[in-house]
């Protein structure tokens, strides 16, 4: 890990100065008095005795910090913690793939037999006009008879649907259940969870196939893939760059618990899972100067997890030497933008916002108007009402972004 270092926030007035006595004239021994810059004690007002967690970074240095290292509930300040982990393993041009295979080749006729087989990767976007793509490239290769059914897979992810420290019902209201082929969201048209999107995806490629003037003999379904499939067509998600994007900017659960999944599949070379996204967070948090992370998923829904404010600076700090640094601060909500909607309108911020029932999180970037260049921070609370937290943590980061600088050499 890293050393860390803290600019010093003290000056040293001396008392008899203060008292407009020449220096020189001081008696031996006058004591001195420290006064904390302007901007800070604004902060230390904003905070006061609260469970509040702050830390401004700069440089590679901390410039403000209070309960750094008090370990708190992160909330959706995990996916930030995902959104590194991505980019540090996958470039941001990364797209996805839902592929459709067949047990065997088409026939010269046209005709397939055997059934078909969709197959997805982990793209959290997969829809009618993705089955309307794919139908279209089969009717492309001449294929006009499926002699089977089409058969949406359940793998290569594990289909679980909650973690240690989740509410029993997260499931039903906060967050889909992630599988490797996604259809819809995971949603259906009213809006309610569903746990057969396999199936789903299924009816949907069914569905445009026969439009497309393509016969298919069976009933769509979903279960295991069988080995030896044979590779006829597919289509890709947009770069991961907008996938992460989406997913920061409007905080969406599902998204970050699916490429979790997707992460810890091809870091730990296992079926991905809630529980491996977690480890594999945690496990980047570490090694990049993070001792403290406890992750038990992807979304930051589990009220198990843990994180100080200090160790997500210095993720943020160790971002800002990566050459994805500048990318993952792009992906972030704008000020008024998405989950800062009405926050922070006129203030040049880069955040990802966190809440849960009486926790809330913010951290990220804001512009230090005095040293035109971009500042790390954390604010972590727990406690009291949403409400309440904002109001502290936009006060402190228009402090910020006024008013902070470090101290004269």
């Amino acid at each position: 890990m890293r050393a860390r270092h803290v600019l010093p926030c003290l000056i040293l007035i001396s008392a008899a100065v203060a008292a407009t006595t020449p220096v020189s004239a001081a008696p031996s021994g006058a004591a001195t008095t420290t006064v904390r810059p302007r901007w800070m004690q604004r902060i230390d007002t904003v905070v006061g005795d609260q469970a509040v967690s702050v830390v401004i970074g700069y440089q590679g240095t901390d410039l403000y910090t209070h309960r750094d290292w008090v370990r708190r509930r992160p909330a959706s300040n995990e996916k930030l913690l995902l959104s590194m982990a991505l980019f540090d393993r996958f470039p941001s041009t990364l797209t996805l793939p839902t592929r459709v295979l067949a047990t065997r080749r088409p026939a010269a006729n046209g005709v397939l037999r055997g059934d078909l087989w969709i197959s997805g990767h982990g793209d959290p976007e997969v829809g009618p006009a993705d089955m309307g793509e794919l139908a279209a490239d089969l009717k492309a290769r001449g294929i006009t008879r499926i002699v089977g059914r089409v058969m949406g897979s359940t793998g290569p992810f594990v289909r679980d649907w909650f973690a240690p420290g989740w509410r029993d019902y997260f499931p039903q209201d906060y967050v889909a259940i992630p599988t490797a082929l996604t259809f819809r969201g995971n949603v259906d048209r009213l809006g309610r969870h569903i746990d057969d999107p396999e199936r789903r995806a299924a009816l949907g490629l069914t569905t445009r196939l026969r439009a497309a003037g393509i016969r298919v003999r069976g009933k769509p379904g979903m279960g295991v893939a069988p080995p030896g499939l044979v590779p006829l067509a597919s289509v890709r998600s947009v770069p991961l760059r907008a996938l992460i994007h989406r997913m920061d900017l409007w905080s969406r659960n599902f998204y970050a618990e699916v490429l979790g999944k997707y992460l810890s599949g091809r870091v730990t070379g296992l079926p991905g899972s809630i529980a491996r996204a977690g480890r594999t967070i945690a496990a980047y948090a570490h090694a990049h100067g993070a001792p403290d992370v406890v992750a038990h998923d992807s979304s930051g829904l589990s009220y198990a997890n843990r994180i100080t404010a200090q160790d997500i600076v210095t993720l943020l700090q160790d971002a800002d030497g990566q050459p994805w640094g500048a990318t993952l601060r792009d992906v972030l909500a704008h000020g008024d933008q998405g989950t800062l909607k009405g926050r922070l309108p006129n203030v040049e911020v880069r955040a990802k916002t966190g809440t849960l029932t009486d926790i809330s999180a913010l951290s990220g970037w804001v512009w230090l108007n005095r040293e035109q260049a971009w500042a790390e921070f954390s604010i972590l609370s727990g406690g009291m009402s949403k409400s309440r937290s904002v109001a502290i943590e936009n006060a402190i980061v228009q402090v910020v972004n006024a008013n902070a600088a470090p101290p004269p050499p």
